[in-house]
C-alpha cells in the first residue's frame, strides 16, 4: 500500500513535483522537432487549467479530449485534473456515433479536439448533444474559425495555479473501454491510481528513472499508452517521445533510431508487423538503445518472442492489464520469462483463478481470472449492473480464461467466451494460433469453433502470411499438420482461410465476433 495524503491531487505530483525536486531543465517531451522541458510543461499545464477555467469549467465537470498524440495531449490532461476536472481520452480511431455516445454518456460540456479530427465531431448533430456548449481546437494550421484556438486560450492564461484540493480517492479521469462488443464502458480512475501503477510496474519492475527515453506504440488515448508515454517518465523526469502520426512499422523503426529510446512499448500486432518489416538495403535497424522492449493488449506468442530475440537481441516482456486495472496486474521480468505467458502477478497485488463453480483452480487447470489491485477503476460510470458483475467486493472479474503453472507463471487461454469442446475437451484458441505462429509462413493467426456438418464444435483458422508465402491449399494442410504435430490431433484446424488482416480494435486488441460474420466467405480447406 502506497501512503499517500487524503488531500492529493496528482496533477501535482506528475508535473508540480518535477519543478520541486529539481528537474525543471530536464526534457520531458520530444515531438518531431519540438523540445518541451518539465518546466515548460509545468507552466503549459497551468496555462491549459486556468483556460478552462476561463471557460466556466467546474471541480467534477468531465471534458472529453479528443487528441493526438502531442504535448497538448499532457497540457490538457493535467491541467483539467489540476482544476479538480475529469479528463476523458477517447479513441481517436472511433467515429462519430461513438463520440455522440460518450459525450451524452460523460456529460461532458468541453471537449478539445486535434483539428485533424474535428470533422468526426461536426458530423454530429448538434441537436443530439444535450451537454456539449464548446470545442477547442488543438493545431493553429486549421481553417476552421468558428471554434476556440487552445493556443489562444492558452497564451494570456497565467502560468501559475494552484491545484485544487481534491482527495486522493476523488474521480480524476475516464477511459472508455475499447469495447470489441457492445457500447463502451466509461471506467472510473481516481487520483491515485496512476501513483498506483507507477510504483507496482514502472519502478518495480522496469526501474525507469531520469536518463530514460519513453517510446510507446500503443498511443495516449489507450489505457496501456497513457501510462507509457503519459505518467511513467513524468513520474522521475525522464522524457515521452511522442508523434501524432499513425505509426506504421517504417516510421516506427525511423523514430527508434532518432530518437534512441531507452524504454519501448507495442503490443503483439505491432511486433509482428515490425518483424515483417525489413530494410531495402544496408544493415538491419538499429535497436540497440532499447534495454526492454514491452508487450501488452493480448498475449504475445511465444514464436513472436523468439523471433524477435533473435533478430534484435531483445526479450519482450509480455505482461497483462486492462482498462480497469489502468495498466499492468502481471508481467514477466527480467532475468525471469517463459515465453507465450503473462509472467506473474505483481508484487502487491493478488491473482486468483476460479473454476465453474468458484472453487481456486487447480495447478494448470483453466479457470476465470480474478484480479485485486489498488489502480481499479471505481466502477463503470452509470452502468450499475455491468459494475456489480465485474467488481466483487475488491475483485475485478476480468473475463480471461488462464491457468497458473508451478512456478506461478500466468497463461492466457482466451476471453471466457473465446474457449469450446471437441471432443469433449476444452480447446484453446489461443494455444492453436500460438502453434500456427511458430510456423515460418504464418505472420498472424485468429482460431474461432465453427460447426461441422453433424455440428460438433471444430477449430477453423484464419491465417495471415508473412509477404514472401503465397495462399496455397498445399501450404493450408502442411499448417494443419504442424499444428497436429505441435499439440495434438484434436487441436488441428478443421478449417483455414487466408486473410490479408485480421479484423481488430484501434488499439489492435483481435475482434473474433467479425470472424464469426465471415461464414458466407470462408474457404474451406480439410
Amino acid at each position: 500500500m502506497i501512503d499517500l495524503p487524503q488531500l492529493f491531487n496528482v496533477a501535482t505530483y506528475f508535473v508540480d513535483r518535477n519543478i520541486r525536486e529539481g528537474r525543471g531543465e530536464n526534457v520531458a517531451i520530444e515531438c518531431a522537432a519540438e523540445r518541451v522541458t518539465y518546466q515548460q510543461l509545468f507552466e503549459r499545464t497551468n496555462r491549459a487549467g486556468n483556460a478552462l477555467r476561463s471557460l466556466g469549467v467546474h471541480p467534477g465537470e468531465r471534458v472529453l479530449l479528443l487528441l493526438l498524440d502531442s504535448p497538448e495531449f499532457l497540457y490538457c490532461f493535467f491541467g483539467a485534473i489540476k482544476i479538480g476536472a475529469v479528463a476523458i481520452p477517447v479513441n481517436t480511431q472511433a467515429k462519430s456515433r461513438d463520440y455522440e455516445y460518450m459525450l451524452n454518456d460523460s456529460h461532458a460540456q468541453i471537449a478539445i479536439a486535434s483539428a485533424s479530427l474535428l470533422p468526426q465531431l461536426q458530423a454530429i448533430p448538434r441537436q443530439n448533444l444535450a451537454h456539449l456548449r464548446e470545442v477547442i481546437l488543438v493545431e493553429d494550421n486549421s481553417n476552421a474559425t468558428d471554434h476556440p484556438r487552445l493556443s489562444d486560450l492558452m497564451q494570456p492564461a497565467s502560468p501559475e495555479l494552484t491545484a485544487e484540493p481534491t482527495t486522493k480517492n476523488d474521480p480524476a479521469f475516464w477511459l472508455y473501454s475499447s469495447g470489441s462488443t457492445g457500447v463502451p464502458k466509461g471506467c472510473v480512475h481516481l487520483h491515485h491510481d496512476m501513483v498506483i501503477s507507477t510504483h507496482h510496474y514502472a519502478h518495480a519492475i522496469l526501474k525507469i528513472n531520469a536518463r530514460d527515453r519513453c517510446f510507446s506504440v500503443a498511443r495516449l488515448f489507450f489505457a496501456y499508452g497513457l501510462g507509457n508515454a503519459g505518467y511513467f517518465p513524468l513520474s522521475c523526469g525522464a522524457t515521452t517521445i511522442l508523434s501524432p502520426a499513425r505509426p506504421t512499422p517504417a516510421s516506427i523503426y525511423a523514430d527508434i533510431e532518432r530518437y534512441r529510446p531507452t524504454l519501448f512499448f507495442s503490443v503483439p500486432t505491432n511486433y509482428a508487423a515490425l518483424l515483417d518489416h525489413h530494410r531495402a538495403d544496408g544493415p538491419d535497424f538499429d535497436l540497440s538503445t532499447i534495454r526492454h522492449a514491452v508487450s501488452a493488449g493480448e498475449a504475445l506468442p511465444a514464436a513472436l518472442f523468439e523471433r524477435f530475440r533473435e533478430r534484435f537481441h531483445i526479450e519482450i516482456l509480455d505482461a497483462l492489464g486492462s482498462t480497469e486495472s489502468l495498466h499492468m496486474v502481471t508481467s514477466n521480468r527480467p532475468g525471469e520469462i517463459k515465453p507465450g505467458s503473462s509472467g506473474k502477478i505483481l508484487p502487491g497485488f493478488e491473482a486468483r483463478i476460479t473454476d465453474e463453480s468458484g472453487r481456486p483452480a487447480a495447478t494448470n487447470e483453466i479457470g476465470d481470472l480474478w484480479v485485486k489491485c489498488d489502480s481499479l477503476c471505481d466502477g463503470y460510470w452509470n452502468q450499475p449492473e455491468k459494475t456489480k458483475h465485474a467488481f466483487v467486493e475488491e475483485w475485478f472479474r476480468t473475463g480471461d480464461k488462464y491457468r497458473q503453472d508451478e512456478d506461478g507463471f500466468l497463461w492466457q487461454a482466451g476471453r471466457s467466451d473465446d474457449l469450446f469442446k471437441v471432443h469433449g475437451l476444452w480447446l484453446s484458441p489461443a494455444e492453436v494460433e500460438s502453434a500456427l505462429m511458430a510456423h515460418p509462413a504464418v505472420l498472424e493467426a485468429a482460431v474461432i469453433a465453427r460447426d461441422d456438418e453433424a455440428s460438433l464444435a471444430k477449430p477453423a483458422a484464419y491465417v495471415v502470411l508473412k509477404k514472401e508465402f503465397t495462399p496455397k491449399d498445399e501450404l493450408a494442410r502442411a499448417l494443419q499438420e504442424f499444428v497436429a504435430e505441435r499439440i495434438g490431433g484434436y487441436k488441428r484446424p478443421r478449417w483455414i482461410e487466408f486473410l490479408r488482416e485480421l479484423p481488430k480494435t484501434a488499439t489492435g486488441k483481435l475482434q473474433r465476433f467479425k470472424l464469426r460474420e465471415r461464414q458466407s466467405q470462408r474457404t474451406k480447406i480439410d
